[in-house]
Formats: structure tokens, sequence, C-alpha cells
């Protein structure tokens, strides 16, 4: 059992109570992890999901790009995360749009193939030789202590990329600068993932693109060798290896602004342990309810499909290898039109008639996670993410309108490939089918996530909205001893480990 008292308690070992339990212990902290399920590693974990199939599926978080490179050079992580060749594919009838990450030329034909000429290609090059350049400048401040929006926008040091990222909706943006709706929609998809928003409309949807294009300076969207579980295990090696106790299976019941943590372990027994601060890795709406309180639930937005597949789907584009297609992200019926439809049925209260979503294959860039009879027999991985699919969809009925959800998801899937998609699933040793799908309701029962929301609330902006904010890391709660260090502090949301950073750097500050 833990000792009584610790210089930090934190609440939560996922990947960014791990990152935080790490730089503290480094530093010489005494410092206790208290984790809820039996495994560390939150969301970004890997797992045999269908019975006798001997694949490792990242099955909740499932790529890398917001995680810097600082936390993994300081931590001393031995990970290493490969960048897809190919960027994305997105079917358009017979044809498809290929962005080709290591052929410029292929690139600029396939645009010109699909839209008519060459105007699109030259806005995306100058569009995201913009977001590059402000990805370049804003990256390093998410390490470093809040700047009021003035002072970012000094750091951005470009009008234009300022307000149409941070002042303009996202929508408006792409309508003025793009002519193609499906060019527009790839553009949009990063505007949407895991935000219920329009982005003709809501900043929100900003918020979220800026965070998906930033990434660790370059925005690429990296594959986790090993599976996401490797990230995680490699944080809990480098906590553990500095001095962290890890303790799993240890459900926290309160916490008292004094420091005092309540904690009840596997065989129901109930403990107290004190910290001189507490980190807390659970969403904002989790810590008010440990701390006796209420908060408002947040609604998560997205469909999450875990499939093995005996094989790759063939394509009505004859011109494109399906091993291209899938190596990269997969657009699903997201074109700008057909978002704003899923937007406006969902908002509706039904389940978008044809959902967009996206699909990549891990399997392709790291076969490491497949058994060898597996490799051998071609099998491959599917991950997919659905658009548009709010918690309010699934309240009444949670099986029935999974069922809905799921059906009307692998029909659309099958609209724009050359056979069903069901045709290429493999079946476990058992005969079932290797498909399972999540929603923000099983979100919220199975991993604790009020409403399912992936980034434990709505995503803010990366500098202090308050000016009492500025100069603080973005992780500060009422109570000076208790800061988030989670998804739902400032610049938090996705795999980036930002708010354990900030949060220990936070407490370091604090004591020297």
């Amino acid at each position: 059992m833990p000792r009584s008292h610790y210089d930090v308690v934190i609440a939560g070992a996922g990947h960014n109570g791990l990152v935080a339990a790490a730089y503290l212990a480094g530093a010489g902290r005494r410092v206790l992890v208290l984790e809820r399920l039996s495994h560390v590693g939150g969301l970004a974990v890997s797992a045999q999901a269908f019975p006798g199939v001997d694949a490792r599926l990242s099955r909740y978080s499932y790529l890398v790009s917001l995680l810097p490179g600082k936390i993994l050079a300081d931590l001393g992580l031995k990970l290493e995360l490969r960048r897809r060749r190919f960027a994305s594919y997105t079917p358009i009838g017979d044809t498809g749009l290929l962005v080709d990450n290591g052929d410029a030329g292929r690139t600029a034909a396939s645009f010109a193939n699909v839209t008519g000429g060459p105007g699109d290609h030259a806005q995306w090059n100058r569009f995201y030789g913009q977001t590059a350049e402000v990805a370049r400048r804003v990256a390093p401040t998410l390490l470093e202590p809040l700047r009021d929006r003035t002072a970012l926008r000094e750091v951005v040091a470009d009008d234009e990329a300022w307000r149409d990222l941070f002042e303009r909706p996202i929508g408006e943006v792409t309508d003025e600068r793009f002519g193609d709706d499906n060019v527009r929609g790839v553009v949009l998809t990063d505007a949407l993932i895991g935000t219920f928003a329009d982005p003709a409309k809501d900043l929100l949807a900003n918020r979220c693109f800026l965070y998906h294009v930033v990434g660790d300076g370059t925005g690429d969207w990296n594959v986790p060798v090993g599976g996401m579980g490797a990230v995680s295990g490699a944080l809990a090696e480098a906590a553990v290896r500095n001095g962290a106790e890890i303790h799993t299976g240890m459900e926290v019941l309160s916490i008292d602004p004094g420091g005092e943590v309540v904690f009840r372990d596997a065989a129901g027994a109930e403990h107290t342990v004190t910290g001189h601060h507490v980190l807390v890795n659970t969403p904002p709406a989790v810590l008010a309810r440990l701390l006796g309180g209420t908060r408002q639930t947040p609604e998560g937005a997205q469909l999450k499909i875990n499939m093995m597949l005996s094989r790759l789907p063939r394509l009505k584009d004859a011109s494109v290898d399906p091993v291209e297609a899938f190596s990269g992200t997969f657009h699903i019926n997201e074109s700008r039109d057909q978002l704003a439809l899923a937007y406006r049925q969902a908002d509706s209260g039904m389940i978008p008639e044809l959902p967009p979503a996206e699909v990549y294959c891990h399997s392709l860039t790291d076969p490491s996670i497949l058994g060898p009879s597996l490799r051998e027999a071609g099998a491959q991985t599917m991950t997919l993410f659905g658009l548009h699919m709010p918690a309010r969809l699934f309240r009444e009925d949670p099986e029935k309108a999974r069922g809905a959800a799921l059906a009307a998801t692998l029909s659309s899937i099958g609209s724009v490939l050359a056979e069903p998609i069901e045709d290429c699933l493999l079946r476990a040793p058992d005969g079932s089918l290797c498909l399972e799908a999540k929603t923000p309701v099983d979100l919220e029962n199975e991993a604790g996530l009020p409403g399912g929301h992936i980034f434990h609330q709505d995503l803010t902006w990366p500098f202090a909205e308050d000016p009492a904010d500025v100069g603080r890391w973005g992780v500060e709660t009422p109570h000076e001893r208790i800061l988030l260090c989670g998804a739902g502090a400032r610049r938090g949301g996705g795999v980036s480990g930002i708010p354990g950073h900030n949060a220990a750097m936070a407490i370091l500050e604090r004591s020297s």
C-alpha cells in the first residue's frame, strides 16, 4: 500500500499523468500515481480487441502529432514515431484525390484531375505553407507560461494567418480559399475531430483545427511503432525509473482542497493519502465531483470503429493502389456539403444518413502490431473515426443507436469502395466478425469520460483569455494545491503530454 504522505499525488495514470510523474520524480519529488483501471495509459493503450486474433490495436487514440520532441528528449523515451508516406486519399466517384508526401508532382496531378485545374493545388500549398509557419512558431509556446492574445499574435507574426485561424470561422476561410467542395472538406475534417460544431459559424472548429495542424511544430500525424500502448509504456517506464510509485486498481473517491485524497483499492478497502500538491488527470467535470460539487457535462461527438481486415478492399479508382490509399487518412463522404448536411441532421437529433468518416490502417506503416500469421496472410488493422456523432444521439437507447450508427457508417464506407467493407472483415476463431464500435456513451461508461468527450471538454485557445492567467501554466484551479494535468487543462487535448509537462513545471516553479 502507498505511504500516507507524498509531495505530489496524481489521480489518473493516463499519458499526461505519467508525463507529470516522470518529470516530478526526476526532480526529486516523492510522487504517487493512483489509477482506477488495471493498466496505465488511459485511452492511449493497445489491446487485443478480438478473441484469438493476434493483433494489438490502438483501441481509442491512434495517432501522435502533438507530443513534443522536447518531452521525448527530456524523459529519455525509447519510442519510434513513423511519418506516413501518404497524407490522405479522398475517393470521388471513380477517381480520387491523393496527397503524396513523397511526390509533389503526383499530388499536383491528382488535384488537377479532381478539380479541373491548378488553382486549388496552388491555394493548398499556400494555405498549408501558412499553417506550417504558424505551427513552427506556436508549438514551442505550448510548453511555456501562457501569453495573452496580443503576445501570441506577435509570435504568429502574420496578420492574414492570425485572422484566418483565430478570428474568422474556418468554414468561411475554406470557402474563400478553395473552389472545390471536396478539397474544402478535406481541410475541414481537421476542425471536426471529436468536436460537434458548425465550421461556417463556430470558432470552436477553429480551435480544433489549430491543434490538429500545430502538432510538434510540423503538423505531422505519426504512427507510434508498437501502437499507442508503446507511448504509455515508455512513459510509465520513465516515471518508475525516476522513482514514481504507480498503483493500478485504485479508484479515487474524493479530493480535499487541503490535499487529502481518499481512494478505494481493488478489494474494496478505502485508504487516505495526502499530497502537498494533487494533480488531476481526469476531466474537469470529474474533478468537480471529487471535490463534492457539480459541473455541466460536456458532449463528445464521434463514433470509433476498430476492424481487422482479411485483406484491403478494392477501390473504384484503378490508378491508386489500396496500400497507398489506406496508409494515410482515407476520407469518406467528407466534402464540405456532406459535412454540413450531417451536422444539420445530427443537430436535429438524427443519426446522419451518410455519416462522414475517415479511416487508416496502422499495420501498413507498422506491421509489428500483427502476429506473424496475420502478416503472412495479408491481414490489416483498420481504424475508423466518425464525425458528427454527438452523445445526445445515443442517450435514449444506447445499443439501438449504436447499431444504427454502425450500419449507416458501414454503408457510407461501402458507397465509396468497389465492394462492401463487410466482405473484407476478418473472422475471429469463434466465428465472430472482427469489428467493434464505441460511441460517446460507451466512452462515458467504459472510460469514465463525461459525455464521452475525448478532449475532456471543449478545446481552448492556446493563450490566456483572462489577464490574471498571463504567466501561469493553464493548469491551475481555484484551489492552490490542486492542478489539472489532463486534456481538460488549457492547451490540452490529443496525445500530447503538454498538460502533464505544464503541471509539473507549475509545481517546480513554485518550489524553486
